[in-house]
């Protein structure tokens, strides 16, 4: 933190989808040099490029040759591309990809130095940024091989409902396979303490979904709710986890349940981000739970279609920056809080 401001690094993301669109749209947000110092990992002159392109041309970034070098009451960017770099709307390129992986290195490399406190990042192609240094199925598997963290959760947060999955960047015909008690268990451990510890939740609720159609039907659908499943809530349970289920999704979500719970368990992404996004798209951030950092991105993509028209909202990038800052100093609490052994608590009764 620089004058009890949180430093927040924020990577380009695919060069021709709305990243930039959407980051100059929230930096514009007066609100933002009040409560933090928003350094973009990028190029000024593809930031230019849609200023102009955006008629935003009022707002304007300091250019930093590096993190050494921000300005703490502005919105700050270094450069980490070649001027030669060239923008086309709407088109996944291989400069976009390298664009993207080359922000991502760079923020996160400060980001391992504690240059910066938080990372939000800008939507990426997934296939465009495959390269030698990129060989993952997005950010969560990249950040957690980083910073050498065997388990991670992708938790999406809006003002609705917490979605976490226990498979994600895998296709459908994997995801059987993948779903055993061991992980599911691994996956409750850590949203239930990242709920304690980020979210400031004393004792979470966590529903648990079921795998099959109307949760297995007592078997007649499918038995891995009984042999899979159960087992792995009666366990987090005995460890004092509060976890109910296994829910039928489609009655889960149809009805108000979700609102009764701190957060949910998806057995697979489609199962709990495609309800999740039906409710709060204009709003959800996706926070990757479980690293020794806070990364934060809103919940969709490079959105190729409307690039460039103007017609992207800033409101789920702005909920990002503002999730990652609450997330930062609820982490900081938390450690505060535990630390001291005159202080010592019980995280359940927090």
């Amino acid at each position: 933190m620089i004058d009890g401001k949180v430093v927040v690094g924020i990577s380009q993301g695919d060069i021709n989808g709305i990243g930039y669109e959407v980051i100059i749209k929230a930096l514009s947000d007066p609100r933002i040099n009040e409560i933090c110092i928003p350094v973009v990992y990028g190029s000024p002159k593809v930031a230019a490029y849609y200023r102009k392109a955006l008629n935003m041309e009022s707002f304007s970034f300091n250019q930093a040759k590096d993190i050494k070098d921000i300005n703490p009451k502005r919105s700050n960017i270094i450069n980490c591309m070649d001027e030669n770099v060239r923008v086309e709307l709407g088109k996944p390129t291989e400069m976009g990809g390298q664009g993207s992986i080359a922000a991502l290195e760079m923020a996160t490399t400060d980001l391992k130095n504690k240059q910066i406190d938080v990372l939000v990042t800008a939507p990426i192609n997934k296939f465009s940024i495959q390269s030698q240094g990129f060989k993952f199925p997005g950010h969560t598997e990249y950040l957690a091989d980083k910073f050498n963290s065997k388990e991670s959760l992708m938790l999406m947060v809006g003002t609705a409902m917490r979605v976490g999955v226990v498979t994600g960047h895998i296709s459908l015909a994997s995801v059987p396979a993948m779903v055993t008690t061991e992980l599911i268990l691994k996956k409750l451990r850590i949203l239930n303490s990242v709920l304690i510890k980020d979210f400031a939740i004393r004792r979470p609720r966590i529903a648990v979904l079921g795998l099959n159609p109307h949760s297995g039907d007592s078997g007649v659908i499918g038995n891995e709710e009984q042999t899979t499943i159960k087992p792995a809530i009666e366990t987090a349970n005995n460890e004092g986890i509060v976890a109910l289920g296994p829910y039928a999704a489609d009655g889960f979500f149809g009805s108000d349940s979700f609102t009764k719970f701190d957060a949910i368990l998806a057995m697979y992404h489609d199962q709990g981000l495609a309800p999740f996004k039906a409710i709060s798209f204009d709003s959800g951030v996706n926070f990757t739970a479980g690293l020794p950092v806070i990364r934060t991105s809103p919940a969709h993509g490079t959105a190729y279609e409307i690039a460039g028209t103007g017609d992207a909202s800033a409101e789920p990038f702005l909920q990002s920056i503002y999730l990652a800052i609450d997330l930062y100093k609820n982490r900081l609490q938390y450690a505060e809080l535990t630390k001291n052994p005159l202080n010592a608590i019980d995280p359940e009764k927090l």
